[in-house]
Parts: C-alpha cells; structure tokens; sequence
C-alpha cells in the first residue's frame, strides 16, 4: 500500500490541482478554516486533510441542521416517493439533506430539499468537476446554485468502486443522524449506517412491505434495534432535534361524534340493540346505569339521530341522520359531550 501510495504521489501536482480547481469554479477548505464542519473531527484519524467545495452554500452552516438520506440506488417508486417527501418535509422545516447523488434514493432526495427550499449536500466519490451519474448533470447543477458539491479528490478524478464506501463515512459524519430508506441486505446504505453508529449518531431506518427485498436492509436494522423506524419527516426531526423542543406530533385516529358524549351518555349508546327495540329498564340494567339516567339520555341520543322510539322500546336507528358531521358533534350534543337539552317526552 505504501508503495502505491508513493507511486501516486509522484504523480501529484498540488499547484496545478488548486488552479484546476479556482478555474472550476470550486474551493479547497482545510480544518481551522471558518468553513470547515468541526463534526468532521469526529473521525480522528479517518477525518479527511481538505475538502474540495463547489456551491453557493457555506458547508458548516449547511450541516449543522442536517440529516443524511441514503439507499438504494434500484429504489422502486414507494422508495423514490418517500424520500422525495423526506427531502421536502425536512427542507421545509430548516433542516439540510446530506446524501451521495446516486440513482435512486439520494437523487430524491436530494430534489426534494430542493423543492422544500434548502440547501442539500451531495458527497461524491470523484472530482466535483465530474458529473457521475452522468443523467444527473441537472441535479448537480441545481445543488451548486442552492447547496454544495463535496469530495475529497481533486478535479478531474474518476469514481471507482472503494472510494464510494470511503465517502460514506463523511455524509454519516456532516450530518446529525442518517436516515435509511430501502436498502438491500447487501446496499451500501448499510455502510453509512454503520458509519453512522460507530460515531454515536443516531441511526433511523423506514420500513417497507415485508416481501420487497429493497427494504430487507431496513428491517434488518429495526429488528436488531441497530436503528430507529420512522415514518414522518417528524419523527425523524424529534430524534436529531432538540430534547423536549422537536417532539413529532402525536399520532390519532379520527374523531368520531359519539367520541364526543360523555361517558354516561356513551355507555347508554352502547347499550343499544340494534334491531328489536327495549324498554329503558332493560337499557339501564346492560348499560349499568340507573333508570332515571337512561330516561335523561334517551331523548338527547334520539334528537342527535342515533336513536329511535319504536313499538317495544327504544333501539339504535338503521340509518344514520343527515344533520351528522364526521368529526363534529351531532346536533343535539354540546363540544364536551353533554346534551343540549332533552326534547318533550323523551
């Protein structure tokens, strides 16, 4: 190795590199300068000597709100569209996306930042004069006018295999936590997870169908407990925010009217048959209620639409009224869960 590395260092030319580089448009940052990520530092002896820049953002600044989104390059359409979304809903609430430019899950979401409006971070494993993928000499133009192109290698470099698995340890550092979204037993997403691990940041995983081998790396990982799964731009944010201040709302069901009685009211409903009608006696003893209850709820319950008065009885009514709004109380049925008034001979 040494001696392969001698062989390539008689070959450098530093001066003309930086002048290569200043023709390009890209600029060469090195540790103590102002835009140097300080994270980077927590690589020790793996941190990278300088990095070569080309994009209007500032790195550092880029990365100190950020989350790497990695996977699949043969992502399938579930896997392109959530990352897509993951870009966006974290872009728009100011956090960055760090990813490798690949085919696939770092192409989406890198365009989903994009669209969420800000900057993304593409880590490469060639010049950043080099459009590889070839199809993405768009995106990398669209990046360098709202984020940053970064590498290790000087202009004019090819990408080759290992440099790709020698990336992946700078996007699992520049970010906060890495996020994976379908990945193969075998994917390079993996790497940057474990990347990712061994630097105590926080790993997160997205899961798919059980029967797509793209999203068997993922279950992997929640499995083992080796990453978090999550399934919002939210959750993802709670774990690499700040404590207390980034909490992902708390997922609910819908809310139903009869949510809204309250509980005696509510126990008198469920009381109900269906089909033949009985008297309120019989109500109060299924709902293990009093009688004089079952009287006070009855004609609430039948002016809100849930109820009717039949030949023996009461019971509940086989269609349900117009006046009956998904997520609003009934008519009839106050916000907090009582009844508004009882009708005359209820």
């Amino acid at each position: 190795m040494f001696s392969s590395w001698a062989a390539r260092l008689e070959t450098a030319d530093p001066t003309w590199d930086l002048a290569e580089g200043e023709r390009r448009g890209a600029r060469l940052v090195i540790p103590g300068d102002s835009e140097w990520p300080t994270q980077l530092n927590d690589l020790e002896d793996r941190a990278p000597y300088a990095l070569w820049l080309h994009g209007e953002a500032n790195l550092r600044f880029s990365c100190l709100r950020s989350v790497a989104i990695v996977g699949s390059r043969a992502a399938t359409p579930y896997g392109t569209h959530l990352a897509a979304e993951f870009g966006a809903g974290l872009g728009e609430r100011g956090w960055s996306i760090v990813s490798g430019g690949a085919y696939g899950i770092d192409g989406a979401a890198h365009r989903g930042a994009l669209d969420g409006g800000a900057p993304t971070v593409v880590v490469l494993a060639c010049g950043t004069d080099v459009a590889y993928p070839s199809a993405h000499h768009d995106l990398f133009a669209a990046v360098r006018a709202q984020g940053l192109l970064v590498s290790e290698c000087p202009m004019g470099v090819r990408p080759v295999r290992p440099r790709f698995l020698i990336r992946n340890r700078l996007i699992a550092a520049l970010s906060r936590g890495s996020l994976v979204i379908e990945a193969a037993v075998r994917s390079g997403a993996l790497n940057t997870a474990g990347h990712a691990a061994s630097l105590n940041r926080v790993v997160a995983a997205v899961p798919g169908p059980v029967t797509s081998e793209m999203s068997a790396g993922c279950h992997r990982l929640i499995r083992q407990g080796s990453a978090v799964c999550v399934t919002t731009p939210e959750e993802m944010i709670e774990l690499v925010g700040v404590m207390g201040d980034d909490l992902a709302p708390e997922l609910r069901g819908p809310v139903l009217p009869r949510d809204r009685l309250d509980p005696e009211t509510r126990r008198v409903l469920e009381a109900m048959p269906v089909r033949a009608g009985v008297g309120p006696a019989v109500i109060a003893t299924a709902a293990g209620v009093d009688l004089e209850t079952v009287l006070s709820c009855l004609g609430g319950l039948a002016a809100a639409g849930y109820v009717e008065r039949v030949t023996k009885g009461w019971r509940l009514r086989p269609d349900r009224s117009p006046r009956q709004v998904a997520g609003k109380p009934a008519e009839g049925v106050t916000p907090a869960g009582g009844v508004t008034e009882e009708p005359a001979g209820g």
